[in-house]
This record gives C-alpha cells, sequence and structure tokens, in this order.
C-alpha cells in the first residue's frame, strides 16, 4: 500500500507543478465533477437517475418522467453539498478545522426535503444495512462515537493525507451516525479532506459498487482494510490522472 501511496504523492507532485491551471479548465473540472460526484454517490445507495439525467435535473431544473421525487432532490441536494463543501474550503484549510456541525450541515443538505425529521441530526434508533452481517452501534452510543470521532479527525494524525480521507469515510460509515445518508455524507466528508491537501475528489465508480460495499463490510467484519484502501486509492489515482489529461490537452 505504501507503494501506491508514494505513486499517488508523485501524481500530485507533477500537478502541483503545472499551477496555476487555466481558470477556465478549473471551472470546466468543478461542473464536470460536481455532476459526476453526485451521478455516482447516488447511484452506490441505489438512485436510477442515469449521468445525462442527473445533470438534466440539477443543471436545468428538469424533471425525468418515471423517476420518484426522492431520486431527483438526492440529486438537487447532493449537487448543493458538494458546492458547500467546496465553499467550506474558504475558512476550512485543514481537517483540524471542520467541526461537528458541519458534519451535521452536510447530511443536512443531503436529506433535505426528503427527510427533515432526521436531516442534519443522529439516529435514536437502531439500524441495519440491508444485506449485511455488520452491527452496527447501538444509537444511544453513537454521540459518544462522534465525540471521539471528532478528536481524532482533528489529532496531529501523521499518516498519508489520502489514508486519512478513506479512514474518515470509513469510521465514519462504521458509526452510522444518521438514519439515512450516512454514505453520501461520508464520501462528502472524504473528498472535503483530500481537497483540502491538494488532491482531486475521489469518484466510485458505479461499476466498482459492489466491490467497495464489500470492502466496507469486510473491513467492518474482519477488521481487513486492504481492499477497501485499493478502492479508495484506485479512485484517486483515476481523478489525478483526470486532472492531469486535461492539462495536458489544455496545453
Amino acid at each position: 500500500m505504501d507503494n501506491i501511496l508514494q505513486q499517488l504523492t508523485e501524481k500530485k507532485e507533477k500537478l502541483d507543478s503545472l499551477k496555476p491551471f487555466p481558470a477556465e479548465l478549473v471551472k470546466n473540472l468543478d461542473e464536470w465533477y460536481r455532476i459526476e460526484l453526485t451521478y455516482t454517490s447516488n447511484a452506490i445507495e441505489g438512485n436510477t437517475l442515469t449521468r445525462q439525467e442527473t445533470a438534466m435535473v440539477v443543471e436545468k431544473g428538469l424533471t425525468v418522467e418515471g423517476k420518484t421525487l426522492n431520486e431527483h432532490l438526492e440529486a438537487v441536494n447532493h449537487a448543493k453539498a458538494v458546492s458547500f463543501i467546496k465553499k467550506l474550503l474558504a475558512d476550512k484549510k485543514t481537517r483540524k478545522e471542520i467541526t461537528e456541525s458541519d458534519i451535521l450541515e452536510i447530511h443536512r443538505i443531503v436529506l433535505s426535503g426528503i427527510n427533515a425529521a432526521d436531516a442534519g441530526r443522529y439516529r435514536n434508533i437502531a439500524v441495519r444495512i440491508a444485506g449485511s452481517k455488520v452491527v452496527l452501534p447501538n444509537s444511544a452510543k453513537v454521540p459518544e462515537l462522534m465525540e471521539g470521532f471528532m478528536k481524532w479527525l482533528r489529532s496531529d494524525e501523521k499518516e498519508h493525507p489520502i489514508k486519512i480521507s478513506a479512514d474518515t469515510h470509513f469510521k465514519l460509515v462504521s458509526i452510522h451516525p444518521f438514519v439515512d445518508g450516512n454514505g453520501r455524507t461520508a464520501r462528502l466528508l472524504m473528498n472535503l479532506l483530500l481537497i483540502q491537501e491538494g488532491y482531486p475528489p475521489a469518484i466510485i465508480k458505479t461499476e466498482d459498487r459492489k466491490l467497495y460495499i464489500n470492502a466496507i463490510e469486510k473491513g467492518q467484519l474482519d477488521n481487513s482494510l486492504d481492499d477497501y484502501y485499493q478502492i479508495i486509492y484506485k479512485a484517486v489515482d483515476n481523478s489525478l490522472d483526470i486532472y492531469l489529461d486535461a492539462l495536458e490537452k489544455s496545453r
């Protein structure tokens, strides 16, 4: 794994050497990522909007025949949440500056109009992941677990920033602090941390959905995270390639 992280570090250094990026290219990439992150993250959770339909809903405010209201709201909300984490970057330069309120606000945006009672609030009921053997923490323990999570997030952890971002995602979904929207919130938080460190957001491709879900479950059941790290590192690698290719083509 260390070799993979070293390769990703070298790719980032190459990307940094090409700064400053053309303003129009940055704008185009930001818009592309906003849609792609929204499409893929929602698809992992079962949303059936296609990539093109997601763009229509988010960018043009159109409705898609045969799709539910919740699917439309999931697209709009996630796109708003991506914009929110980008705004956070103006004041939150490091992970130590992220607060519990920031995480709750990301979740509130994700579930806005879908589940108002639980949006931005920790769960007070037991939950299970459909088809999974994982036993999630008792809801009474969630506040304490989140307190510990925030202490860890703001600690002087010396691991590679990509690993810390991946661990942040894994720890949050394993606490499963919300009734719904845990995966989307965790991926948004992971990407906030990656962007803070100068990396592009990581996109979990729809074709990797099953591998991704199985890798998280394996980590939760057996404390074996190699498969999970491979998927996240691959996602970061793909995003670095997207940026590097776009910059090469713009020259």
